[in-house]
């Protein structure tokens, strides 16, 4: 076998500069929306008004403190007469939303026409809700900010635009009945996350599975990953620890992923009686 080629490493062994909210594409990007607003002639509270955010947001925003919504980029776009200079960065500011280390798996994954996931330890973030989402970030270690929070939810969420895409991507997950199981954010919040993983679970082009603590076999030993297919046929596995991220394009190596993912979904519980387990867990909270 040829030695393995991972594609887009990142190693985050410790804050990296493209992290930092005021760095990068969101610095410049504020610089530019502070330049058009003068030019304009207006004041941030009168150019909130007009885009409908405080002017506090808008000194966030253009200070790259934080990242500012498609919508807003719009409607700023409109107002300050840009002729689309602002709307033409909207791709960028959209990756800026993601932690560095993910960015080039989100940008693969909003292009998926398959994606299948192996999770170990938490609910994958294309079935979480709001509130499972928050939960997950305000236990992150070291501590984030509340807008960092704030930031990382409302991208995580946007990420699930993918069931609505046309045509409709092929979707699936192998699931640790542990996590089910494990409570983040209390019960109630588990309650409502597992009542939204049965929503997804009924959706035509997604199957989701269960695999129980009890099998005494288990193909996933090496842990979780994600495996895609891209609209130009390219297949790419995704392995994420810690902050650390790998994509992998060499064949044997995504070959040898999808073998195991395949011997997980024999060996979990069939869709069917994995969206019984979940009603089960349901009735039993």
């Amino acid at each position: 076998m040829r030695p393995t080629e991972p594609v887009a490493v990142r190693d985050d062994a410790g804050p990296a500069p493209e992290d930092e909210p005021g760095s990068g594409v969101m610095a410049a990007f504020g610089r530019q929306l502070k330049l058009l607003r003068i030019r304009a002639g207006l004041e941030r509270p009168e150019f909130g008004k007009r885009t409908g955010y405080a002017g506090q947001s808008i000194a966030s925003f253009e200070q790259g403190r934080r990242i500012p919504p498609p919508r807003f980029i719009d409607r700023a776009d409109e107002v300050l007469n840009a002729g689309g200079l602002l709307k033409a960065l909207k791709e960028e500011v959209g990756r800026a939303r993601y932690p560095a280390f993910f960015r080039d798996m989100a940008r693969l994954e909003a292009e998926a026409v398959e994606l299948h996931a192996y999770d170990t330890h938490l609910i994958n973030g294309l079935w979480q809700t709001e509130d499972y989402a928050r939960a997950v970030f305000s236990m992150r270690r070291p501590l984030l900010d509340e807008d960092t929070i704030a930031q990382r939810v409302a991208a995580r969420l946007a990420r699930q635009d993918i069931f609505s895409r046309k045509p409709l991507s092929t979707i699936s997950s192998v699931i640790e009945e542990a996590i089910l199981r494990r409570p983040i954010g209390g019960a109630t919040v588990m309650q409502g996350q597992l009542e939204q993983l049965l929503l997804h679970g009924h959706r035509r082009n997604v199957e989701i599975q269960v695999m129980p603590t009890q099998r005494d076999e288990h193909g996933g030993l090496a842990g979780p990953f994600t495996l895609i297919e891209t609209r130009d046929a390219r297949r790419i596995a995704y392995v994420e620890v810690q902050r650390n991220s790998r994509l992998y394009t060499e064949r044997a190596t995504v070959r040898e992923m999808e073998e195991q993912y395949g011997i997980l979904r024999a060996q979990a519980l069939t869709p069917r009686e994995s969206l019984a387990f979940v009603e089960k867990l349901l009735g039993e909270k």
